[in-house]
């Protein structure tokens, strides 16, 4: 069984390194064969690290010799996105202007990940600038859905999330600015959790500048996995303090305010956007199976929900017109460039103050969403409105993308918001991963991922699976 152990989940995985049952060079060895048979097909991880990886199992195996104190990743092969800092790795982020961006550091996630004892296998696709629901770049070129090759793989952890469904890794790094992580694990059928706004801590030491305030307050790092169990183990060991960061809050990772089975809030459907038949019924369908499990499901709408997702379009594009646009504009391959073109055609055009009182908005909101997570600590939703999209679906025009916005506005509104995010597979449709999404207040990621093992335990889908169609 050791030349499969690729198939292993990570919580077994590390606890056979840390045991002694397997060697971290054994581990890592299958992980690398696993990528070297489907990576040229997938095309998920486009920074191989093979050797270093193969040097640094042998550094995990020798430390548990000397009995030294192992981390809870320790010896474990893990893979991260290309668009964060680490050290001797070129920091593309896909855009071919950067491919000479070689980090001196490791970013917090990276350096977190290692001191934990995670060993880095390769590094994973992501679109131009991390900026679409689409991973292909001029740089790296695209990624294929292990499921389908016609169906997106998410973005932008579109990489991360086709190599751990096809087995490379045992979790994945990525981020999540308005969906990069829960996209891109429905679209692959695997497990991601986009964490609270300040709880793992994240910093790029190769920029020349800081972020805009409103992408620092949106954008998150976090972990993509095969089970719920790893997407705690892993979001536990990214989630270390970390000096670098000042909007790091140190709270609790496994701190549960309300025991379960308590109140959940259903939200099916929404009346200003068009929902797949399909859609809606895998939220029903885990609506009732936590209600069989015990947990009180009733049908509610989170407040102002539209007026949340169209605030993400408002702050986040006025805020880029004048930064990420322009360097889209200048540095982006043809595929960015028509992607940032058609959705810039929906933001509001704000002035300073109008842009003031947006950002102040954002409070308004979070406070009203707050007080409906007191009466249901967790919400049930969809991921986005529609299954996953034909690839380059976002290549089409302005109406296509107007389409793509309506339906990822679950993603939208949460983000905004700072909110916390799980994305659970709950099955196919059509052979294609479906997925629900769960939403809890600020910190409570505790609550999501203990509803989330209910839908996990339900559900006959497991990854990882040789891909679809490979010859």
């Amino acid at each position: 069984m050791t030349d499969e152990l690729w198939r292993w989940s990570a919580t077994d995985l590390s606890a056979a390194i840390r045991n002694g049952d397997v060697s971290s060079r054994e581990a890592v060895a299958s992980s690398l064969e696993r990528l070297a048979l489907l990576n040229p097909y997938l095309n998920a991880v486009v920074d191989v690290l093979a050797d270093e990886a193969m040097a640094a199992a042998m550094r995990a195996d020798l430390a548990r010799k000397r009995r030294d104190a192992l981390g809870p990743l320790h010896g474990l092969p893990v893979t991260i996105k290309v668009n964060v800092d680490q050290a001797g790795r070129a920091t593309t982020n896909g855009v071919v202007a950067f491919k000479d961006v070689v980090a001196t550091e490791d970013s917090p996630p990276v350096a977190n990940w290692r001191k934990a004892g995670a060993v880095v296998i390769g590094r994973t696709n992501t679109p131009a600038f991390s900026w679409r629901w689409f991973t292909d770049n001029a740089l790296h070129g695209r990624t294929l859905n292990p499921w389908n090759a016609a169906v997106t793989p998410g973005g932008s952890s579109g990489g991360a999330a086709s190599a751990l469904a096809a087995g490379i890794g045992a979790l994945a790094h990525g981020s999540d600015l308005g969906g990069s992580i829960r996209y891109p694990a429905y679209a692959c059928g695997v497990a991601g959790i986009r964490p609270s706004f300040g709880r793992v801590p994240a910093f790029n030491p190769s920029a020349s500048e800081e972020r805009p305030i409103v992408a620092q307050m949106t954008s998150t790092q976090g972990a993509l996995a095969r089970t719920i169990a790893d997407l705690r183990l892993g979001l536990a060991a990214m989630s270390a303090r970390d000096v670098r960061d000042p909007w790091w809050t140190p709270v609790p990772i496994d701190a549960v305010r309300i025991k379960a089975p308590h109140r959940v809030a259903l939200c099916a459907s929404h009346g200003g956007f068009d929902a797949d038949a399909t859609v809606t019924e895998a939220v029903r369908q885990a609506g009732r199976w936590l209600a069989e499990a015990g947990y009180e499901v009733e049908e509610a709408e989170p407040p102002r929900f539209a007026e949340a997702a169209q605030l993400w379009l408002d702050l986040l594009l006025n805020e880029a017109k004048d930064g990420m646009l322009p360097a889209i504009e200048k540095l982006g391959d043809d595929a960015i460039r028509e992607s940032a073109a058609s959705m810039f055609t929906f933001m509001s055009d704000l002035d300073g103050q109008g842009f003031q009182k947006a950002l102040a908005r954002r409070s308004t909101l979070l406070r009203l969403w707050l007080e409906f997570f007191e009466r249901y600590p967790v919400l049930l939703m969809p991921v986005s409105w529609q299954r996953p999209f034909p690839i380059d679906l976002d290549q089409r025009g302005p109406q296509v993308a107007r389409r793509i916005l309506d339906a990822q506005s679950p993603l939208l509104a949460t983000a905004i918001l700072g909110l916390p995010g799980v994305s659970v597979p709950t099955g196919l449709v059509d052979g294609v991963p479906m997925g629900v999404q769960l939403v809890a207040g600020r910190f409570d990621e505790a609550l999501c991922l203990d509803v989330g093992a209910i839908i996990e335990r339900c559900v006959a889908l497991r990854t990882p699976i040789d891909p679809v169609g490979k010859t």
